[in-house]
């Protein structure tokens, strides 16, 4: 069963939200993640996405490059296992699919938590996710609950919510417009940009997986114990593969970062998505993340076939 370790704070505007939600185009490099402040290009001692800080033209010649890469994160079947490597450490299965419905109140003080990317009601994120929606949907069943959102936000009460919230949310997962809103924000703020700086930093798939996964858990923002947070401080013991630097010992450092940020959050006390996950590949020597594979998390063994 998963323990508690969801980390989250306060989010982007709903403006933005929306652009995720029902923009059908290409990703925006510069939309900030649900849960911290989006990084600032401008910053450079943050280490942040060489993407956002980039000019049209830059951005072009960026994106040459990266096409020119091996799928690697980004392949159909390795996104797949992605998907239900994150499933097992958000909802500790391997059918993600199952997760869209997923609602459930860890007792970390976040409220509820639900969907493929673990949206909490007391974390802003959830609020944001549900009024984006909503908008475009007005007859969703999560629209009478707004108010309540609202009110619960920033806390882990349940206040207005029970009874009859967490029926409504598995009642949305049905509609097939709503599972497309969380796999649009999946991708867009998470899967995407976090793939993209991997490859532009040298990173193999197993790389690529781990800022993915360090993405979702503490969202893409540049504070010390978020994505950029943890990428800077592993910058600061390791040069990337890009700059000529060892592989593994660059994800061993970021790996290390990542695991002193989970410890320092009395809600993320079990840190196995990495000591008996991510590590263990890391030490196999699996940088590309090949199948078959056999990991535990939080005490419960899982397989994936070659």
């Amino acid at each position: 069963m998963k323990p508690a370790t969801r980390f989250v704070l306060f989010a982007a505007p709903i403006a933005i939200a929306a652009s995720i939600l029902f923009n059908s185009g290409g990703s925006d490099p510069e939309l900030p993640g649900n849960s911290h402040a989006a990084a600032d290009p401008a910053d450079a001692s943050v280490g942040p996405d060489p993407y956002a800080a980039a000019d049209d033209e830059e951005r072009r010649q960026l994106d040459e490059r990266v096409a020119a890469m091996p799928a690697g994160l980004a392949a159909p079947k390795m996104r797949e296992i992605a998907w239900k490597l994150l499933s097992s450490s958000e909802g500790s299965t391997l059918d993600w699919r199952s997760q869209y419905a997923m609602i459930d109140d860890n007792g970390d003080g976040t409220g509820y938590t639900a969907g493929i990317v673990g949206f909490c009601s007391g974390t802003h994120d959830m609020l944001t996710f549900v009024e984006a929606f909503t908008e475009d949907h007005p007859d969703s069943p999560l629209k009478p609950f707004l108010p309540a959102l609202r009110k619960v936000d920033g806390s882990g009460s349940h206040e207005g919510l029970d009874p009859g919230f967490t029926a409504a949310w598995k009642k949305s997962a049905t509609d097939p417009a709503f599972r497309a809103a969380q796999d649009r924000v999946r991708e867009q703020q998470y899967f995407e940009p976090a793939v993209r700086l991997a490859k532009l930093d040298g990173l193999g798939t197993l790389g690529q997986f781990i800022y993915f996964d360090a993405m979702v858990l503490q969202g893409p923002g540049t504070e010390p114990d978020a994505f950029y947070g943890i990428r800077k401080a592993a910058l600061a013991e390791a040069d990337t593969v890009d700059e000529g630097g060892d592989e593994k010992t660059y994800l061993d450092a970021f790996l290390d970062a990542a695991r002193t940020v989970m410890k320092s959050k009395k809600n993320q006390h079990d840190t196995s998505r990495i000591d008996t996950t991510q590590r263990q590949f890391l030490n196999d020597g699996n940088l590309a993340l090949k199948p078959p594979l056999t990991w535990k998390m939080y005490g419960e063994t899982f397989h994936l076939p070659a």
